[in-house]
């Protein structure tokens, strides 16, 4: 059986739900206004962008808010995205677009579209997109995708990328595979993570950038839970969850001993996570990314998850707004002060609190959202910030699509209990998706 004590939200808090879904209804309408049918809203200057190929927009923002909309029973806009992918979204393009990027993104978004809605529009769109992303792993001497695919032509380039781009897709094409009964798209996944699990070190570490036509690796950094590797082991786990893939949750056990081994460190009475020499284990930095909280959760060692989290707690606290990337080795020290809305640490928050029911989650949890309206509210939406360590805060110009999937989303599934959504079994994609648990309601 699939991991973990994952639980119904205990009692939900209905006014944090509630303003959780009033500051979405804020984003989204900034992205409607100034925006829609565009990839991405740039919600200061009130213009837009696109987000793979210039001059061809995919609604991306669209795709990723579909199953957000759905969740929070805002099913007039549901009508009016799924309108707009109905009658615009044709992925015959001749343009490169990069193949992790598509998957999680349009391929998940329209999967969690279709298993929210059962509009049989959205999977065949899904499909016909899987299959011009296919060439990008078939044509690959090692069964690992080259990271850009032309979706008219099928050409492919770009043959060196890091290990999130080769193993984050198994969930989005298990998914399609197991709907479609077309058993090409996750045999395609097995293949990559396989061809990357087997060219582990002795040490039983990755690095982080492989060329795929060659199979050899074009670094010797292990960066475990960070990026760009960290979705490559949440996958593993959640094939187990989602399939019962005895191999990929060995796979994960192994490579979360040796992390545990090799990487896990204490500084200032603080978990984190050092970069290694892959092979002998030697020091490299001790920079964190942002992005490196939301890995561990999914592996049910709460133990370990839970001293992760406070650590990234302890950098909410001291900046209000966690920083891209920070040296925990100098006192928690910027290297990169952008916010770029990651939704990592909402992430965590919730995943930690399905399994534990410790409110420590939801307070912290709450604490991100109010930073969040503080310091990246603006008239057009939400907004990325440039500096974090400003007062006030220096504020780009850019509402990144994930938005829509995944900060406020992870906030409400917090804090609300949400009917159209099952706490028990349902799982959520890196993007987060819901590519499973839909409940009628």
């Amino acid at each position: 059986a699939p991991p973990g004590a994952r639980r119904r939200a205990a009692r939900p808090d209905r006014a944090k739900a509630q303003e959780v879904r009033a500051e979405f209804g804020h984003a989204w309408a900034g992205y409607k206004r100034f925006a829609w049918g565009h990839d991405e809203v740039l919600p200061v200057s009130g213009r837009h962008r696109e987000f793979f190929a210039k001059d061809h927009p995919m609604g991306l923002s669209i795709v990723e808010a579909v199953d957000t909309l759905h969740l929070m029973e805002l099913d007039d806009e549901v009508d009016r995205c799924v309108d707009w992918i109905k009658d615009h979204l044709d992925f015959d393009v001749n343009a490169d677009f990069q193949v992790f990027e598509s998957i999680i993104r349009l391929v998940g978004g329209l999967l969690s579209a279709y298993l929210a809605t059962g509009e049989k529009e959205l999977l065949s769109r899904c499909t016909d997109l899987a299959d011009r992303l296919l060439p990008a792993f078939t044509a690959s001497p090692t069964g690992m995708p080259y990271r850009y695919v032309n979706l008219r032509t099928g050409h492919v380039r770009g043959a060196t990328l890091p290990l999130a781009e080769i193993g984050t897709n198994v969930l989005e094409l298990g998914a399609l595979s197991r709907l479609t009964g077309d058993s090409r798209y996750r045999r395609a996944a097995e293949a990559a993570l396989r061809a990357v699990v087997e060219r582990r070190s002795s040490a039983g570490l990755l690095a982080t950038r492989m060329n795929v036509e060659t199979g050899r690796w074009a670094d010797r950094e292990s960066v475990a839970v960070n990026p760009p590797a960290d979705s490559f082991y949440e996958y593993l786990w959640g094939a187990w969850v989602m399939f019962g893939d005895e191999e990929c949750r060995d796979w994960f056990r192994m490579f979360a001993a040796a992390m545990r081994r090799h990487q896990a460190e204490r500084v200032d009475g603080r978990l984190w996570f050092k970069h290694v020499d892959f092979v002998t284990g030697e020091l490299v930095s001790r920079r964190a990314s942002a992005l490196s909280v939301a890995v561990l959760p999914v592996g049910g060692d709460n133990e370990l998850a839970a001293d992760h989290y406070r650590s990234w707690t302890a950098v909410l606290d001291k900046y209000e707004v966690v920083p891209e990337e920070i040296d925990y080795g100098r006192g928690l020290k910027v290297l990169s002060p952008r916010n770029d809305l990651r939704p990592e640490y909402a992430n965590c928050a919730f995943q930690m609190y399905w399994q534990t029911g410790d409110p420590y989650y939801r307070t912290t949890a709450w604490r991100y959202f109010q930073n969040l309206k503080r310091h990246h509210r603006v008239p057009g939406g939400y907004t990325v910030l440039t500096d974090v360590t400003r007062r006030p805060m220096a504020k780009g110009d850019h509402c990144p699509a994930y938005v829509f999937a995944e900060n406020f989303k992870w906030l409400y599934l917090t804090f609300a209990d949400a009917p159209r959504f099952d706490y028990e079994r349902g799982w959520l994609s890196t993007e987060g998706k819901v590519l499973d648990g839909f409940r009628d309601a």
